[in-house]
């Protein structure tokens, strides 16, 4: 029997504010345990919380990004648990009236993955195992969250990946959240069951906690359907229940049986009030959605000629997007722009970290200028690839590498020569090519366009060489 993967997700994104969602202790990563806490993030009796209104804005964005209804009125609730990690014993969160609702997120396949709510809550403290005991650091404790729950409407790892991938790029768009998993400021609990080919029937579901590597998630979905499925063939039943991975072993293994809501016993927070929106507020936020990296991607396509694999690789960071955009405004063609940023500026830039940053010497404008050079004919693409080095390592401007005289070009009479000492110098090469080897004229050619420090035509050279050497 041929059996399907239904799967579901639960986001959990950091926000991007300076403070707390309750109070006023910093947000800012890495800092030595428990000093970025205070009587509220830690519970002491007696402490009353007060909801940022930032963290508010924030998820109504996350909302409309993602297509989601938003909600004019929303409330906080207490979700009770008692773990180390959680010094009240309750999490302050959102169960029946939360802030977005019904949205989607839009796969390449066009396939939409319904998108149940988003809802903020606060984040809870970081447990730290050493040597046999168990440490506990509040710093992450009240660090604001949305939480993106998905509808169960994933049936591969690909589209698991991809789900995971968009919604990363959505939210680092917006400007929302870093969403650097490796730092835990986005984080995925991947629900998952399995079910006959062709049924409409929900399997018994697992959950995989905590998982922050998109390559992870991947591995731990292929292990859990495997396992699912030998358990159900071998006669066996799949418990509901909570699992952790471990990526060294490619293993889960059980944490707890899993919760359902009424294990929470939520009720609404007495110490919060009501969240109030108006629909002029959420149009005033709407407005402070950028156009997104899919939609650049289209355009880049349909407007300015790139291909989808390039057009995919610049439209997804946002940073590298709109020096794309500045770089190649008014020039004739974008996709010379778009190579010099694929080939040599990628070169430099190895993490995906790298990249989201972007922090480069060269400006935009000196960019725009050098391709202005290829665009006039005053220089060819050898020399520009070559300046181009030179640029992004001192952050000095065009001019300063190319001269009056590399502008000029070669005159023939002085390419002629050039490629008579090219063949000369190379008789290997010709050798090579006189005996079938059509690619070692690349050689000789190579050697006119170094000692011409890139101002000869690499074609008319070719057409030369190849005159020469009959």
């Amino acid at each position: 029997m041929k059996y399907e993967m239904v799967a579901g997700f639960e986001t959990h994104i950091e926000l991007a504010t300076n403070t707390k969602i309750f109070c006023s202790c910093t947000t800012e990563f890495g800092a030595d345990s428990n000093t970025h806490c205070c009587p509220i993030c830690i519970g002491l009796p007696g402490t009353l919380p007060k909801l940022n209104r930032q963290v508010v804005k924030y998820a109504i964005m996350a909302g409309l990004a993602t297509n989601c209804e938003i909600a004019n009125i929303s409330k906080m609730d207490r979700k009770n648990y008692c773990y180390p990690d959680l010094p009240k014993a309750y999490q302050i969160s959102q169960y029946d009236k939360p802030l977005c609702e019904h949205g989607y997120v839009q796969l390449s396949s066009g396939k939409k993955i319904r998108l149940t709510r988003i809802h903020i809550e606060e984040d809870a403290g970081k447990l730290i195992h050493k040597r046999g005991d168990t440490y506990v650091d509040y710093n992450r404790g009240g660090v604001p969250l949305i939480e993106i729950v998905s509808e169960p409407d994933i049936r591969s790892v690909e589209e698991a990946k991809e789900y995971v991938e968009k919604l990363q790029q959505i939210m680092r768009y917006i400007g929302i959240s870093d969403c650097k998993m490796q730092e835990g400021s986005m984080r995925c609990d991947v629900n998952i069951s399995v079910r006959p080919e062709g049924s409409t029937e929900l399997g018994t579901r697992t959950e995989i906690k905590n998982m922050n590597s998109i390559t992870f998630i991947g591995k731990a979905m292929e292990y859990e359907f495997g396992r699912q499925v030998d358990l159900i063939e071998s006669g066996g039943k799949v418990e509901q229940q909570t699992l952790r991975y471990d990526d060294v072993t490619n293993t889960t293994s059980s944490m707890r049986g899993k919760e359902d809501a009424n294990d929470y016993r939520y009720f609404r927070d007495p110490d919060l009030v009501t969240i109030s929106v108006t629909d002029e507020e959420i149009d005033e936020l709407r407005e402070r959605i950028p156009e997104l990296p899919f939609q650049k991607q289209e355009r880049y396509v349909e407007e300015l000629g790139l291909n989808e694999k390039d057009a995919q690789n610049i439209a997804k960071y946002r940073n590298i997007a709109e020096f794309f955009e500045t770089a190649s405004d008014g020039v004739k063609n974008p996709k010379t722009v778009a190579n010099f940023i694929i080939g040599q500026i990628f070169r430099r830039l190895e993490t995906e970290s790298d990249k989201e940053e972007f922090r480069i010497a060269t400006t935009a404008e000196q960019l725009k200028e050098l391709v202005k050079l290829i665009d006039d004919g005053k220089i060819k693409n050898n020399l520009a690839k070559s300046t181009l080095e030179k640029m992004l390592d001192t952050g000095k401007g065009v001019k300063e590498f190319v001269s009056e005289s590399d502008m000029a070009g070669m005159e023939e009479n002085a390419l002629n020569e050039l490629c008579r000492k090219a063949v000369e110098a190379n008789p290997k090469a010709v050798a090579d090519y006189k005996n079938g080897k059509q690619k070692a004229i690349k050689s000789v050619v190579g050697f006119v366009m170094k000692e011409s420090r890139g101002r000869a035509d690499a074609a008319a050279a070719e057409a030369k060489i190849l005159e020469l050497i009959g």
